[in-house]
């Protein structure tokens, strides 16, 4: 049986994938990064004996090729997020990751996984797209919802995708919450789910002051914009939406949500979209 490393981050990812690869009939061999992935990955090892699992920290780069080496795998892939924080700040690095991190250019996550990547590959470990298991969870193009966006959202999505697309080209974040066609909140290392909620918390403020006598012209409403990397490397950091993004967004007071077909991965699409209904959310994919 062929044999695929996982190299787990948090979330829901990791499950979707480990469950995607087993379907295809692969042995599956984690390496679940004890700062992020989920102790219920153990479970479905337990139940599993096509599953292996093999702890280690964040910054031991020579301990996963080890690990991958050892139980035979040539080709592996990344599901899950890492914290930018625990990236740049919590982890202790390896020698080989220490020294990766000295000859890096630019400190951001695309060139860090970039490095890792080349170095996996240089050892006979090919880390290949998260997606490549995954396609029917890929957003299709369309309004996906039953409500439409209404004019203003649909000006709002045009700024966002402008704005959300220079961000991104700098690596800085993929999302961008805009209301009135004035840009409310930008994502940086704390996620997308962050971003909408200072959103929200910034409308709040401007409700209060409102009520002690100073107008807001802004909309209140907000539309959520995230988008991929002008040259996204689908092998990691892949645009991601799941339930919980739209009951951030619901208690953020955001109405609509664009994101981009055939490069944002939708967890249980038929769950987020009725979520959204719901909420009379609206959400379109371009």
């Amino acid at each position: 049986m062929h044999k695929l490393g996982l190299i787990a981050g948090n979330g829901r990812f990791p499950f979707l994938l480990l469950d995607a690869a087993r379907a295809h009939g692969l042995t599956v061999v984690v390496a679940a990064i004890k700062e992020e992935t989920d102790p219920e990955i153990e479970t479905r090892a337990a139940a599993d004996s096509n599953i292996r699992v093999h702890w280690l920290s964040l910054g031991e780069l020579s301990r996963l090729i080890e690990t991958f080496q050892a139980e035979g795998v040539a080709r592996a892939v990344m599901a899950g997020q890492i914290k930018h924080k625990q990236i740049f700040s919590s982890i202790r690095p390896d020698w080989r990751l220490a020294k990766l991190l000295l000859n890096l250019r630019t400190r951001n996550t695309d060139m860090l996984l970039g490095a890792v990547a080349k170095v996996l590959g240089d050892e006979g470990i090919e880390l290949i797209s998260s997606t490549e298991y995954l396609e029917p969870l890929l957003a299709r193009a369309g309004v996906l919802t039953k409500r439409s966006p209404d004019e203003e959202e649909r000006k709002d999505i045009a700024y966002g995708r402008t704005v959300a697309q220079a961000i991104a080209g700098y690596d800085l974040g993929q999302t961008v919450v805009i209301a009135a066609q004035a840009c409310v909140a930008v994502e940086a290392m704390e996620g997308t789910d962050a971003t909408i909620e200072r959103a929200g918390g910034l409308f709040r403020t401007l409700d209060l002051e409102g009520e002690a006598g100073q107008a807001t012209t802004l909309r209140r409403s907000l539309t959520v914009v995230k988008v991929a990397k002008p040259n996204q490397d689908m092998r990691f950091d892949v645009p991601v939406i799941g339930v919980a993004t739209i009951q951030t967004m619901r208690r953020a007071g955001a109405t609509c949500l664009c994101i981009e077909t055939g490069r944002t991965l939708m967890f249980d699409p038929a769950a987020i979209v009725a979520e959204a209904d719901r909420a009379a959310i609206s959400i379109i994919a371009e």
